[in-house]
């Protein structure tokens, strides 16, 4: 009796042991996933940028990098990809195909996960310097204001005239539900605009 009761223990403590490893092996996944995505996004961003076109980072992707996305003040240095699938959100940033290319007038709209590339969202601070770099320059926004909107009920504006950036993310930040209509929105307006 006594050795089945150490047997069925060993083999639960084998099936939890298991079933953590598991899990955490998918956490870490994830970011591991991200940064190798930067990495290689880093790479085809310079090819881009030395030979013109679209770089894929990887043979089969569908996504290419189209921008340079950083915020010194928090040390971010992020390349951001065309299109905005989940799939593709899952690599890095992506710029809303719908809204105005880098450098062009309207808004630009970038969004990215919460909780891997724009996790520094949360310490934005009216002010801020974003600047986004294209392959047509280096364009500099002023952070205006932040606001938790519900996606449900809001559309970002395209305004035609002028040059906006718009940041989204999914909020809370800390919400372990990813089907919440909540998305936090950050807004500047261009500065300076420096050619290349």
């Amino acid at each position: 009796m006594e050795l089945i009761r150490r047997r069925l223990l060993a083999l639960l403590l084998l099936i939890v042991s298991v079933a953590g490893g598991w899990q955490f092996g998918q956490g870490v996944w994830i970011y591991a996933k991200a940064g190798l995505a930067q990495v290689l996004m880093e790479r085809a961003w310079q090819q881009s940028l030395e030979q013109g076109g679209n770089v894929k980072p990887w043979p089969w992707a569908d996504i290419w990098p189209v921008a340079r996305l950083r915020v010194e003040r928090l040390g971010v240095d992020l390349i951001v990809m065309r299109g905005q699938s989940g799939e593709a959100l899952a690599f890095g940033p992506g710029h809303n195909r719908d809204s105005a290319q880098p450098g062009n007038n309207g808004t630009v709209v970038v969004s990215g996960h919460r909780d891997t590339h724009f996790r520094f969202m949360q310490l934005l601070q009216a002010g801020d310097a974003i600047e986004l770099e294209s392959r047509e320059g280096r364009f500099r926004y002023r952070l205006e204001e932040g606001a938790v909107v519900d996606a449900r009920q809001t559309q970002i504006a395209n305004r035609e005239e002028g040059h906006y950036l718009a940041l989204v993310t999914c909020y809370p930040f800390n919400s372990l539900d990813s089907s919440g209509s909540l998305r936090y929105l950050v807004s500047g307006t261009r500065e300076v605009a420096e050619w290349f």
